[in-house]
């Protein structure tokens, strides 16, 4: 561990003398600032290798994929909803609220429902077969090389998220302590990567514990600053709802979101669902001691999710509502609304809180993408495929590897960032079209084979991409809109994309039961 440890930490500063030569120091503006930022970062790299070694038989797979399946529940608690509520969760809220309305904040309240939607029909199944990860129960049913037709949208899902999470921090960096977005992204990636490969999951989760308990402090905290600075929520609000009218609501309706409408509910229901097959949710389900302790943080995660998406709402609701140009300030881009809030309408030793805050924030929810990503690739990637015969010791070194190559892919992604929410959506759109109708094939449709599986996920992602994705670039090859009384509305078409999985599965399994019999599933022994 010691040596490890020891080519981590050179490793880091290898990567900074690097960047220092390709890039030029870094300007800074409030040393202050980063001098009590490089105390917090110290801190949570020596608690997340404390537990490291304490913890972890870090030789064995499942120690560091699940830490032992023995995370207590109040643990289990709090990274389940650390993991969640990230850089993106809070900083998206609030920019979506400043820009769009309330009725677009879907993720805060998309994202909780969809730890309800787990801990009913998903935890208890995918716990009582002791599975490693999300993706054995499709390994098991369909084969490995199917396997690994589903890694990949786990894989962009994860990048994704962690991507949106970095830039939001690379934001509030900026804006706070004068440091350029880039050195904040990598200064940040490089911590959480470090202190991720050395200890798996109980570093993940015990570090967890406290930047959760750090972002609620400092969000909270700064409040009542930001609302004297309005002159109180009432007035705040008023203003706030007479510019946005019907926006102004989560209630979704015609007036509020005119050619919007479906594709309101297109979103919602990728959020709802879209948030349940990630390995980063499996993660912790499966790390829990009973199926009832893994249903039971699904629900207590969900709520904590409701609660801590009040600050970022309020602090979106002020900062459109704050007079800016009597500061002398304005923010150039709606992501900076948070950042530009707290900076601006609160006490400087508030704002190196939140700072602190919105640090752990991104963390603890890009230490456990990272994490969960790397598992996939090497459990149901690696091993089955390259390497059947390999040690748990070696395997349990592989993921460490593996670790660095996602979280530094992450950063690259995080670095071309334009929108944090942009993001935040479509790490879910891919595993709401191609990977949720296959975990739920997996597990509650019997007479689903490998042909029907195969086949869904062809036409739902032929469905799919015929809508393009603006924010990869990716022009529309369909239209899919309809015009209703002179309004274009436009369709709900990844909606459309994930049905279409079902309905083909369906059909083609069904058709082709005999020359290609379904498997039934089995549960797994502990320590396979």
């Amino acid at each position: 561990m010691k040596q490890r440890k020891l080519i981590s930490f050179l490793f880091v500063l290898m990567c900074l003398a690097l960047l220092v030569v390709i890039k030029g120091p870094p300007i800074i503006s409030d040393m202050s600032g980063l001098i009590w930022m490089g105390i917090f970062y110290l801190c949570i790299f020596l608690i997340g290798s404390f537990f490291a070694k304490k913890r972890g038989r870090t030789e064995h797979t499942e120690d560091v994929l699940l830490a032992g399946r023995s995370l207590p529940l109040g643990v289990a608690i709090f990274t389940m909803s650390a993991t969640w509520i990230g850089g993106g969760y809070i900083n998206g809220t609030a920019e979506v609220t400043y820009s769009s309305g309330l009725v677009w904040a879907q993720a805060p309240w998309g994202y909780a429902l969809s730890l309800v939607v787990g801990g009913l029909f998903f935890a208890k199944k995918m716990r009582n077969l002791n599975f490693k990860t999300m993706l054995d129960p499709i390994q098991q049913r369909f084969g490995k090389k199917v396997t690994t037709l589903f890694f990949l949208p786990a894989l962009m899902g994860e990048i994704f998220w962690t991507a949106a999470i970095l830039s939001a921090l690379g934001a509030t960096f900026g804006i706070l302590l004068g440091l350029d977005f880039e050195w904040s992204i990598i200064l940040s990636a490089l911590i959480a990567i470090s202190y991720t490969a050395l200890g798996g999951l109980w570093a993940v989760a015990m570090t967890d514990v406290v930047q959760l308990i750090l972002l609620f402090v400092g969000l909270f905290l700064a409040l009542p600053f930001v609302l004297e600075q309005a002159g109180g929520w009432t007035t705040a609000w008023h203003q706030y709802k007479e510019h946005f009218g019907p926006s102004a609501s989560f209630i979704p309706s015609t007036e509020a979101l005119g050619g919007d409408y479906f594709v309101w509910w297109d979103y919602t229901f990728l959020l709802v669902f879209g948030g349940v097959a990630w390995q980063v949710y499996f993660q912790r389900v499966l790390s829990s001691k009973t199926a009832q302790i893994a249903q039971r943080l699904s629900y207590m995660a969900g709520i904590i999710c409701l609660i801590a998406a009040i600050p970022p709402v309020i602090l979106g609701v002020v900062g459109f509502t704050a007079d800016w140009s009597s500061m002398g300030v304005s923010p150039s881009e709606s992501l900076e609304i948070l950042p530009f809030t707290i900076k601006y309408l609160c006490p400087y030793w508030i704002s190196m809180i939140c700072l602190g805050a919105i640090a752990a924030a991104v963390m603890s929810s890009a230490d456990s993408s990272i994490l969960s990503s790397s598992t996939l690739a090497t459990w149901n990637v690696y091993k089955p495929l390259f390497k059947p015969s390999i040690s748990n010791m070696d395997l349990a070194m592989t993921m460490k590897r593996i670790v660095w190559v996602v979280g530094i892919a992450a950063t690259l992604i995080a670095l071309q960032v334009k929108s944090i929410y942009a993001l935040w959506y479509l790490c879910s759109d891919f595993v709401y079209c191609l990977l949720f109708p296959g975990l739920v094939c997996a597990l509650f449709i019997q007479k689903c084979n490998t042909w029907g599986i195969v086949v869904g996920f062809s036409i739902a992602f032929i469905v799919r991409i015929s809508g393009g994705e603006a924010s990869l670039g990716i022009p529309a090859i369909i239209n899919y809109s309809v015009d209703i009384n002179d309004i274009t509305y436009g369709l709900p078409f990844r909606t459309l994309a994930m049905l279409s999985f079902f309905i083909t599965a369906w059909i083609v399994s069904i058709s082709t039961q005999e020359k290609n019999p379904p498997v039934s599933l089995t549960a797994q022994t502990e320590k396979s």
